[in-house]
């Protein structure tokens, strides 16, 4: 949820449609995935049952959804802050956007791959703070420090997947006998 360009949104659309995973992007028109994008992913989805929704419309886009996952609006080097923080502010992720999942909270989860806008307690937060009059950007922190939000173990687990990733590369690892 949020800017359907960016690389997260990319990889989760073409690995999910790979996996057989539905997926719903939601973002503003002006920011959906490339065309090439898009059509590489329903090749993968044509193949493995997946579903994929590509829509502005918050509504359709969350309704059903298990996992909620977003990622910073701006990334460095852009330099239109101001315009892409308005255009994204209907795409914050908070609890209203949450509710319209319409999924159980015993089923309902957050992500976000790190660094996150939740608050002004850092240095970078109290310049957006300063400089757009807003202490939360792509999620409020009452959603990320929520029961939903599991980014502290996703990155975890980022961790040991770039090991398993380097180990299996690599070859010819040795592996001491206990």
């Amino acid at each position: 949820m949020g800017d359907g360009r960016n690389n997260m949104a990319n990889s989760l659309l073409v690995t999910c449609a790979i996996l057989g995973v539905n997926v719903h992007i939601v973002a503003p028109n002006a920011l959906h995935p490339s065309d090439e994008v898009q059509q590489i992913a329903k090749g993968f989805a044509k193949k493995s049952g997946a579903e994929i929704l590509i829509t502005d419309d918050l509504d359709k886009g969350l309704k059903g959804s298990n996992i909620v996952y977003t990622d910073v609006w701006v990334s460095m080097g852009e330099t239109n802050w101001e315009q892409r923080i308005k255009e994204l502010m209907p795409y914050q992720v908070n609890m209203a956007a949450l509710e319209k999942t319409g999924t159980p909270d015993d089923q309902l989860i957050f992500m976000h791959c790190l660094p996150a806008f939740h608050n002004a307690d850092t240095e970078y937060g109290k310049e957006i703070q300063a400089k757009y009059g807003i202490t939360e950007m792509e999620v409020t922190d009452e959603v990320f420090t929520s029961k939903y939000a599991v980014q502290f173990k996703e990155a975890e687990n980022r961790m040991h997947s770039i090991k398993a990733m380097m180990a299996a590369t690599l070859g010819n690892l040795f592996i001491p006998k206990v």
